[in-house]
């Protein structure tokens, strides 16, 4: 065991938190293992254990109490790209055929013909004016 510089140990180490990162998909594996890597270079430039097991330490906490929260908000995000019909809530559409609150009315979004009703079912909207979308039941655009 002598025979093996202690930065070989620590590179194993970090080699050994590898293999759980890999199979578990925990972040925090890869975090001590990048720890154990610093420690890995400290040795090699001559620093004490004591000072290798407090870089381990050290960079290994950094990174778990830096990355992990930044992950996580990431991970909580919606996708910022709409797709579908999602990404016709809030487009304009011009009016083609008047539409009230019956729903046969009809306009044009997106460059696509849609049946069309309004929102608030008093109010009617004529040939030509701009609608805003604010949502879709199934081929129908509900706009205001």
């Amino acid at each position: 065991m002598n025979d093996i510089n202690a930065w070989v140990w620590w590179l194993v180490g970090a080699a050994a938190l590898g293999i759980p990162l890999v199979v578990t998909a925990m972040p925090e594996f890869g975090m001590l293992a990048f720890g154990a890597a610093a420690a890995a270079a400290t040795a090699g430039l001559g620093g004490d254990v004591v000072l290798q097991v407090l870089v381990f330490a050290v960079v290994s906490f950094a990174l778990i109490a830096v990355v992990r929260p930044v992950a996580a908000r990431h991970r909580a995000q919606r996708p910022q790209l709409a797709t579908g019909v999602e990404a016709l809530k809030g487009k304009q559409a011009i009016v083609l055929e008047r539409v009230d609150g019956s729903g046969d009315g009809r306009i044009k979004l997106g460059g696509e013909i849609w049946s069309a009703r309004a929102l608030d079912a008093g109010q009617a909207y004529e040939v030509g004016q701009e609608v805003d979308v604010v949502d879709i039941e199934g081929a129908t655009a509900i706009v205001m």
